[in-house]
């Protein structure tokens, strides 16, 4: 049995949420600019030539990429042969997520009641998500979301009936409602199966993936392609401004589910599609 102080994830989360933050990831920077090289519209390739600025300018500073720091969105895989020392798990998580907050500057975005909006003053509580696997270590992963893209998301509850088709067409359908306001090009994340939580789970875990990786099962891999491309034929373009590239990427995973049910779930992410990840 492995032992690992809770200090320990306080330090990794507070120093991810910073970093995630300030700094956009690799798979994302490489990606926004194959997309602004391909696209006609002169307009798109205005709008990502300032998305590119903003980024420089984030780096050099340093500076939050965006002034939305987002929820802390934490998810643990901890491993069943880890005995975890040193107090109270989800504190430590918080306590990294507080110490993050004042030691980056970052914008404070949680209030503490859904109706009375009192601020925390420190953006917790985190989004803690915790899953048990196999193993003696600790997979952290830090995943600021902005709600800007959040408040785009959706969840449907379909037949079965309505099969591959009537589930394409309502993720398409919520990316065009979305419209500009997630900040475009946007990451789709989503669930498919399970019931109506876990459908909503697995479409930010979605969100999770590198860009440019796709699922191992190729029916759904050619499902996140054909998604792609009718996201992208949309039209909407780089913050709404027309063009060719509406969607980076369209992560889909999925789950055994009810024989009654087809849950369905689109969890949108904005261009920066911010996360980070280590594990201790």
């Amino acid at each position: 049995m492995r032992e690992l102080n809770v200090a320990e994830i306080t330090d990794a989360v507070a120093e991810m949420f910073v970093h995630a933050n300030y700094f956009l990831g690799e798979d994302v920077s490489e990606c926004l600019s194959a997309c602004a090289s391909a696209e006609e519209s002169e307009i798109a390739r205005s709008v990502f030539g300032s998305i590119e600025e903003n980024l420089k300018i984030a780096a050099e500073g340093v500076f939050p990429i965006c002034q939305d720091t987002g929820m802390a969105c934490v998810f643990l895989e901890i491993g069943q042969d880890v005995h975890l020392t040193g107090g109270d798990l989800h504190e430590a998580v918080n306590e990294g997520v507080r110490r993050g907050c004042a030691e980056g500057y970052l914008r404070q975005t949680i209030v503490e009641d859904p109706f009375r909006r009192k601020n925390t003053k420190d953006s917790t509580p985190a989004d803690i998500n915790i899953d048990i696997v196999p193993g003696d270590k600790v997979k952290v992963t830090v995943a600021p979301k902005g709600f800007g893209s959040e408040n785009m998301s959706q969840i449907r509850m379909l037949t079965p009936g309505e099969g591959v088709e009537g589930a394409e067409d309502f993720i398409v359908k919520v990316c065009e409602d979305a419209g500009g306001r997630p900040c475009p090009p946007i990451v789709v994340g989503v669930g498919i199966g399970g019931n109506f939580n876990k459908a909503a789970l697995m479409a930010k875990k979605a969100l999770l993936r590198p860009i440019g990786q796709h699922n191992e099962d190729p029916f759904y891999a050619e499902m996140e392609e054909r998604l792609l491309t009718r996201i992208n034929d949309l039209g909407i373009g780089p913050q709404g401004f027309g063009g060719s590239t509406t969607a980076l990427a369209v992560n889909v995973i999925a789950a055994p589910t009810h024989i009654a049910g087809l849950p369905v779930a689109v969890n949108i992410n904005c261009h920066v599609s911010r996360h980070e990840e280590i594990t201790l």
